[in-house]
């Protein structure tokens, strides 16, 4: 078997392709006589004609689509993620029509039996025989733009997520990051003020320092004074000079204040959208002061967004205990039976913070219920007792987490402990403390569903709590007619089984059971069966910036709230901020570094479930 370009031939054969050292992909003997790419068999050769732009490119390619034909074994490298990340996002990018931009015709290929063969696919065009990604352009295909790109949460959060995920090969080579504020600065003054914080990942450090000065020179800045209208459009131009005209996706994260949210969003969509591929646009929390306020805004930003383009981000969603909910549920059959009213008594979700946490976050009017019970309690509440999903996709997710938020009993005060901790001299934070702005929260919840009948879902969430602790406790109920129930002692609440997916301090995933303790005699004695990740898997988890910002770009939505979802959401929540606001709810205080609010114990009781208090 041989190829022919032109006049020329080069024999080859199966065998061929075994050589230690690779071969080059181009000679300088060859001649091309046509500006097409095509073929024609006969005689047992196959003849290629090769336009002469990009020939190299077009027998890299080439060569792949052989070695696939006769199913040639090699070894190919480990990929990350990446390489298929992009599939469904590359369809309206410069990327995907690569066929296009090498050459001014479509390029074909005709077997042995005369079929013709697009050569569309990104591993014949786009890779080479090392499967690593070639780069025909330094064009962008993907611009991440960051609103608010001086502030404390682009410089501690957001550019070092971007940045971790361009050196592991989750973003495209050539992506392009945009900085967007008011301050007089440069590009090189923005570099400067990141590149601090960017950080390659311990656990493989290769090329460090290339991979930073690769990711810092694709930044850019744009200065957009204090008229969001006129600042845009120079954006936009900035943008459109680095793009080059190719097809290239959008993503803006606005990390600006609520105040200016829709003033900047409105800009945005008038004058910084693509016509060439998609736009994404990410917002944080919170999502609005109360309900009407959250469906006013809303409304504003569906006139400007469709909601698919929307993404409402919580960085506590993109924790690894979130994610294990559905895995750990969803993927073992030990688990799912057991999953309702029959077998589990009730769930406790648990969120304590550190005060260096997030200073100030509370102090601003939005208090603990706005930021953290809105979002991540109730979303993490929706993932856990949500029905099966019909598939993975984004949509079918949230369907049914809007279903199980829909299906919450609206709070009662009597179900509801509030509580503040004690102002001392020597916080900076206590000035910006009212009596309106709960610290801690804690609420019994229920599911008015088949289900979930009966099940109380217990929150606890505050800050300067006795410890930093994430985690969720399901604890199913007594064993009826338990035959060892003189073993056990007096206290059956202590010797209940229970699901423990623990987030910090130390991640892992506790089944506590009942065994007999060695020895003569019958002893029993509750332990807990325990996967600590940290023993299990050497490697740096991911921060979840990373995780939030690498479904967007994937374009999986599953853990971004729907509008719905918002609305009902808020519809829960109401009641009880409307009784805040008329001052009709108690606010307890609490010591700096104790338990939280004596009531929270005395609503456990009167619930019939026992605190557990490591």
């Amino acid at each position: 078997m041989s190829a022919c370009f032109s006049s020329t031939s080069v024999p080859f054969s199966e065998s061929s392709f075994a050589f230690s050292r690779p071969a080059p992909l181009c000679s300088n003997s060859i001649t091309v006589s046509s500006n097409n790419f095509h073929s024609v068999t006969g005689g047992g050769r196959l003849l290629l004609n090769v336009g002469g732009t990009s020939l190299c490119r077009r027998l890299r390619g080439f060569k792949l689509w052989i070695l696939e034909r006769l199913n040639f074994q090699f070894q190919t490298p480990k990929q990350p993620k990446n390489r298929n990340i992009f599939k469904n996002n590359l369809e309206n990018t410069g990327l995907s029509n690569e066929k296009e931009s090498v050459s001014g015709s479509s390029s074909i290929l005709r077997g042995p039996d005369d079929k013709v063969i697009p050569m569309e696919s990104p591993s014949l065009l786009q890779t080479g025989l090392s499967g690593t990604s070639m780069d025909f352009s330094r064009k962008p295909s993907l611009c991440i733009v960051v609103i608010g790109a001086t502030g404390e949460l682009a410089k501690r959060k957001i550019f070092p997520a971007l940045f971790a995920l361009y050196y592991s090969g989750f973003l495209p080579e050539n992506v392009g990051i945009f900085g967007y504020s008011r301050k007089d600065i440069t590009d090189e003054d923005l570099r400067s003020i990141i590149a601090s914080t960017l950080t390659c990942r311990v656990d493989h450090q290769e090329n460090c320092e290339d991979k930073l000065d690769a990711f810092l020179s694709r930044t850019y800045y744009i200065n957009g004074g204090h008229d969001n209208k006129s600042g845009m459009s120079m954006l936009n131009a900035r943008m459109d000079q680095i793009e080059g005209g190719s097809k290239t996706n959008r993503i803006f994260y606005l990390s600006v204040p609520q105040e200016a949210l829709l003033d900047v969003a409105s800009c945005l969509a008038s004058s910084v959208q693509t016509q060439k591929g998609w736009n994404r646009i990410i917002f944080e929390k919170p999502f609005g002061f109360d309900a009407l306020s959250s469906h006013r805004m809303t409304q504003y930003l569906l006139s400007n967004f469709q909601e698919k383009q929307i993404y409402r981000i919580d960085h506590l969603l993109g924790r690894n205990l979130i994610e294990n909910l559905t895995v750990l549920r969803f993927s073992n059959l030990v688990f799912e039976p057991l999953w309702s009213r029959t077998y589990i008594h009730n769930v406790q979700v648990i969120l304590s913070e550190d005060l260096a946490v997030h200073p100030g976050r509370y102090f601003s009017g939005y208090g603990i219920i706005r930021d953290i019970v809105h979002s991540h309690v109730l979303q993490t509440i929706a993932l856990l007792a949500m029905e099966p999903p019909i598939s993975l996709d984004g949509e079918d997710i949230r369907n049914e987490k809007v279903k199980v938020l829909r299906s919450i009993r609206k709070l009662e005060p009597k179900d509801v402990i509030l509580g503040q901790y004690k102002a001392s001299g020597g916080d900076k934070v206590d000035a910006c403390l009212n009596g309106l702005t709960p610290t801690y929260f804690a609420a019994a919840l229920y599911i008015d569903n088949a289900r979930w009948d009966g099940v109380p879902f217990l929150i606890k969430t505050g800050l300067g709590l006795i410890k930093h602790q994430m985690e969720i406790r399901i604890q199913f109920r007594r064993v009826p007619g338990n035959v060892y129930h003189e073993c056990l002692g007096h206290n059956m609440d202590r010797v209940v089984n229970e699901l423990i997916l623990r987030d910090v301090p130390d991640e892992a995933i506790l089944v506590r059971v009942n065994n007999k303790v060695p020895g003569l005699g019958l002893q029993l004695d509750s332990s807990e069966l325990n996967l600590l990740y940290k023993d299990k898997y050497n490697m740096e988890v991911p921060d979840s910036y990373e995780h939030l910002l690498l479904d967007v770009i994937d374009g999986d939505n599953h853990l971004f709230m729907r509008s719905d979802e918002l609305e009902a959401a808020w519809n829960i929540l109401t009641p009880i901020l409307n009784e805040i606001d008329k001052d009709h709810i108690s606010v307890e205080l609490y010591e700096m570094g104790g338990r939280g609010p004596v009531g929270a114990y005395y609503l456990w009781a009167k619930h019939g479930v026992r605190w557990v208090d490591d």
